[in-house]
């Protein structure tokens, strides 16, 4: 089984946190999406007869399309892959796209998931990140998108400057008053070459506080824990059979095919990408050329992903995995790494899988990059 991710670099605002690529101009808008279909067609022979069970919109704002501009992606897509009889097909999406009308033209195409960037229900929070949509919007979205979807994802940022843990309560429990089955949250992270980081050495904004951010993210497990959540990945939580399929394939290390400018794949040993230029892009499939480059994952570079993505997740890292596919000496170091952690409470084994406790579990990322093999002779 595979999935496939359909990059659409769009957006109406830049958000001051985002370094994802995405143009806030929509003059190559058709070309580049007559491109996106002629790329389905061109690596159409990629996932070699694999089924495909997943179909993932991102970007940029893949909500700013049009419902029949999405459909004939999917379209290409049915044209082009086996696909099963009913995959789990999702569309990112910001309220302020979402009006009523095109809750009811989308829940009569194949998308059968949204995933809704509210980010925060305080009008103080989204104004701090630029966002386009205001908090009535994000309100009157869920209201509308739950009396016909019902399988919804809401995004939430936890860490904003200036946010109380009380009000950090509230935006969890407005989420969970619209009974959506699953929930992602990050911490808001100051990347670099972004607005944020601008604004915060400027002195205009205040520096994202770790501290605080931890604390928030402890309340966000320990509430939708109490709320019937499954914590199956660092940033997602989700109700039983409402895990998202796309997500837990990558974690899983399942191949995915990206198609679009800045859209990543993966075949299991081969990891490949597409330029991140609007223009760029274009100009190469119009001449027929995938504007890809491709990277041979080395065994340590399989194995330290693997340990990278199985931290985060509920199904660990497998020891008897590691030594199987990547050898004793690599499960051997990974155990000698891992017991400092272990004695610190922050790992443990359980049935031969290395996990995170709840401790550990914000310190995931950290923790992995110190398991990690830098160099086996």
């Amino acid at each position: 089984m595979s999935g496939i991710y359909i990059h659409i670099p769009f957006c109406k605002q830049a958000c001051y946190y985002c370094n994802f690529y995405f143009s806030t101009s929509l003059k190559k808008k058709t070309e580049l999406l007559d491109c996106l279909a002629k790329e389905i067609v061109l690596r159409k022979e990629e996932l070699n007869n694999d089924v495909v069970e997943t179909i993932y919109f991102g970007g940029g704002t893949p909500s700013i399309l049009s419902t029949q501009e999405i459909n004939n992606l999917i379209e290409a897509v049915y044209e082009n892959f086996k696909v099963i009889d009913n995959p789990e097909i999702t569309l990112e999406a910001n309220p302020d796209d979402l009006s009523e009308e095109k809750i009811k033209e989308l829940a009569a195409s194949k998308i059968n998931r949204l995933s809704i960037g509210v980010q925060s229900f305080f009008e103080r929070d989204l104004k701090l990140m630029n966002r386009a949509h205001n908090a009535e919007e994000s309100k009157k979205c869920l209201e509308i998108a739950t009396q016909y979807f019902s399988n919804i994802s809401v995004d939430l940022i936890y860490g904003i400057p200036d946010c109380s843990n009380e009000q950090w309560t509230e935006n969890i429990h407005t989420a969970l008053s619209y009974g959506v089955p699953h929930i992602s949250s990050y911490a808001l992270t100051v990347e670099p070459d972004t607005a944020l980081e601008r604004f915060i050495d400027k002195g205009v904004i205040k520096n994202v506080d770790d501290d605080k951010a931890e604390e928030q993210f402890l309340i966000l497990t320990d509430e939708l824990n109490a709320a019937g959540f499954i914590h199956y990945e660092l940033s997602n939580f989700g109700k039983e059979d409402f895990f998202s399929k796309n997500n837990s394939a990558y974690w899983l290390g399942k191949s995915y095919l990206g198609i679009g400018p800045a859209a990543h794949s993966f075949d299991g040993v081969q990891r490949s990408w597409n330029v991140q230029n609007n223009t760029k892009y274009i100009k190469n499939i119009l001449e027929n050329e995938l504007p890809i480059q491709r990277e041979v994952l080395s065994v340590t570079d399989r194995y330290n992903e693997y340990v990278m993505t199985g931290l985060r997740t509920i199904w660990g890292v497998s020891l008897q995995r590691v030594e199987s596919e990547f050898g004793k000496n690599y499960a051997k170091y990974l155990q000698m790494q891992a017991q400092k952690y272990i004695d610190q409470e922050l790992l443990f084994i359980e049935d031969e899988v290395l996990k995170t406790t709840r401790k550990g579990k914000f310190l995931s990322d950290g923790l992995a990059s110190d398991l990690f093999m830098l160099n086996l002779k």
